[in-house]
């Protein structure tokens, strides 16, 4: 099957930006996310360089991470791997995450307690070695603390300059409602983005609970796990590789293909796959392209290990003209999923 697909040389020219939400800032289609590999074993500052700068070299000018991803040594060593490569501050996007802290779980480590957040974000700038972050999301909703709490903890960043804009990540409608109905009552700086887990086979948050609020207030999304920790590439199709990263580190995941959803998904994706060789595509690049095509998906979030998977991944730009409506139809039929708003994905 593989030699049917195109060779697709991209030219960075090409790469595609959005508008994130509501606000005026403006996004790379894809970013670079460090969640399970940058500051990781295995992944030093010199590999982390060579990935970035290889994003950077394609367009992608929005780099994703977090205070508990590697318990914060992806900041440390993204951060690290920005300044040595000495970019222009204002020409790219730094995104993070505040929520699960990065070291030892006591009592005011953790959470949106306005202490956490304040200080969660001061930690994030001294190990991204830098002023201030575009985006600050909080990475799980707390129902622990009020949410005026919140909503003003992330305001004060912003007025101190620490942060331009604040996000949520997974939170639910109503929870996301609520911050605006405080940001409203109390003259508040109110979030303009969620991160959701989001790709073809894992709909219905952004799809439909979304929905009603990017519709009323534009809301963003940054998109993370496109490709299914990776079985939307086809690779599990027939079973977990001995030398894959399912089999070696992501046993949880590996578990979840055994699965009957995960074997239900993975009789979709062999479907799926002929879809894409129809338009020369591979399945990775099929889906990622697929994520684009939501006019309400603000970026999509890369995790590559290594460079060549950037430059494979960025490909599926060239496909997503060709992702027409009843490309897409056919490929809802295999998923028996009905969207919620026929319209606004064609």
């Amino acid at each position: 099957m593989a030699s049917n697909y195109k060779t697709v040389h991209f030219d960075p020219k090409n790469m595609q930006f959005r508008f994130l939400g509501p606000s005026g800032l403006r996004v790379s289609a894809f970013s670079l996310g460090g969640w399970l590999t940058y500051g990781n074993t295995g992944y030093d500052i010199e590999h982390t360089k060579k990935c970035l700068k290889q994003a950077w070299d394609l367009g992608i000018n929005t780099f994703d991470t977090a205070e508990v991803y590697s318990q914060g040594n992806s900041e440390i060593v993204m951060g690290k791997a920005i300044q040595e490569l000495g970019w222009n501050r204002s020409e790219y996007v730094l995104i993070t995450k505040v929520y699960f802290g990065a070291g030892p779980k006591l009592p005011n480590t953790t959470g949106l307690s306005r202490k956490h957040i304040i200080e969660g974000v001061y930690g994030s700038l001294k190990r991204l070695d830098t002023d201030y972050v575009d985006v600050v999301m909080a990475h799980r909703y707390d129902p622990s603390v009020p949410m005026e709490e919140i909503v003003r903890a992330f305001t004060h960043l912003i007025h101190e300059g620490k942060t331009f804009y604040w996000g949520t990540s997974e939170w639910s409608a109503f929870e996301i409602e609520h911050a605006h109905h405080i940001a409203t009552k109390y003259s508040l700086i109110a979030p303009i983005a969620d991160q959701p887990q989001y790709n073809y086979v894992t709909r219905d948050h952004l799809e439909k609970d979304l929905l009603p609020l990017q519709q009323i207030y534009g809301y963003g999304s940054t998109v993370w796990s496109p490709l299914k920790f990776g079985i939307l590439t086809g690779k599990y199709n027939d079973g977990i590789p001995e030398n894959s990263r399912l089999n070696t580190t992501g046993k949880q995941f590996a578990a979840h293909v055994d699965s009957q959803e995960g074997k239900t998904q993975i009789q979709q994706v062999r479907q799926v796959s002929k879809i894409a060789e129809r338009i020369g595509a591979t399945p990775a690049q099929f889906a990622l392209a697929w994520t684009l095509k939501n006019p309400h998906v603000s970026t999509t979030i890369l995790g590559a290990s290594k460079p060549e998977q950037i430059i494979e991944n960025v490909k599926a730009l060239e496909f997503v003209d060709k992702l027409t409506p009843e490309i897409l139809k056919e490929l809802d039929e295999i998923l028996n999923f009905t969207p919620l708003d026929v319209q606004y994905r064609h």
